[in-house]
């Protein structure tokens, strides 16, 4: 039977649980991350902020794997995520949940089979704890059990990205990534998803980074709020980084940059525009 994981406990040396460090990632010639420098302690929710396209997706795919840096290391509990092979990455991998943007449900499978489909991979469930897993499940993201026959496409939105957290907890993993969690829902059900991210929290005691556009989501569900920003908008030797603390200090934040995006004001952004067209 999957269990819920006992984290083990923070070394003495207080050692983050992840940490990536000065990773770079560039695609074709083109760098989308540079020299970030990064801790997450264990326990931590951390909200990940910025413009489409400054590498927020990138880097929650680095942490887990999925995308390898072109320099620099990713520490997952003492262990250097890059030097491992696929089996031994494949094995951490396990540790982690993700919530993808759209919720990524497979369309050919019901409610019930997306939810199992990461318990299948696990040799060590048999069909019956998987039926037990899925239906509880599913109740901890506020769904009944009259959705398990349903296919993604006989549910809203809302009902989707509770799957898809569903799914994600599916493994009890101790580091929950969230991509754009909210993003297309109405304000109530965004909140919905909010409350379910505080409550996984509170009952398992997991760390969480969320990835959002969503100030009111990054402001409810965060403890730390980070702010990336576009490589080709920075200055030489600017770190790509530019905020790093509570959601309480956004708002008077001395960087024009970090209080225009937070109050999602257009600033210099439209002379910018003008420039272009003249």
């Amino acid at each position: 039977m999957v269990k819920t994981r006992k984290p083990s406990p923070l070394p003495e040396t207080g050692e983050p649980l992840i940490a990536a460090r000065d990773v770079s990632v560039v695609f074709d010639g083109n760098a989308v991350l540079r020299n970030i420098d990064l801790e997450i302690p264990r326990g931590q929710t951390l909200a990940i902020i910025g413009e489409s396209g400054c590498g927020k997706t990138v880097f929650l795919k680095t942490l887990i794997g999925l995308v390898r840096p072109t320099s620099g290391e990713v520490i997952f509990d003492g262990r250097d995520l890059t030097k491992l092979n696929d089996k031994q990455l494949t094995e951490q991998r396990l540790r982690f949940g993700y919530v993808f943007q759209m919720a990524a449900l497979f369309d050919s499978l019901t409610i019930a089979q997306n939810i199992a489909f990461p318990l299948r991979q696990n040799d060590g469930v048999n069909a019956r704890e998987i039926d037990d897993i899925v239906r509880d499940r599913l109740l901890e993201v506020g769904l009944t059990e009259s959705v398990l026959g349903k296919k993604p496409a006989e549910l809203s939105g809302g009902m989707r990205k509770r799957v898809g957290l569903a799914r994600a907890l599916a493994m009890n993993p101790e580091v929950v990534l969230y991509d754009e969690p909210t993003t297309g829902l109405d304000p109530i059900m965004s909140d919905v998803i909010n409350e379910l991210i505080l409550r996984t929290r509170k009952r398992t005691g997991v760390t969480g980074i969320v990835v959002t556009h969503d100030m009111h989501s990054a402001r409810k569900v965060a403890d730390r709020v980070v702010m990336f920003y576009p490589l080709a908008r920075l200055e030489r030797g600017e770190p790509q980084i530019i905020f790093d603390g509570t959601p309480e200090e956004l708002d008077n934040h001395p960087d024009p940059r970090v209080t225009q995006f937070v109050r999602g004001e257009a600033g210099e952004r439209l002379q910018e525009l003008g420039e272009r067209r003249g």
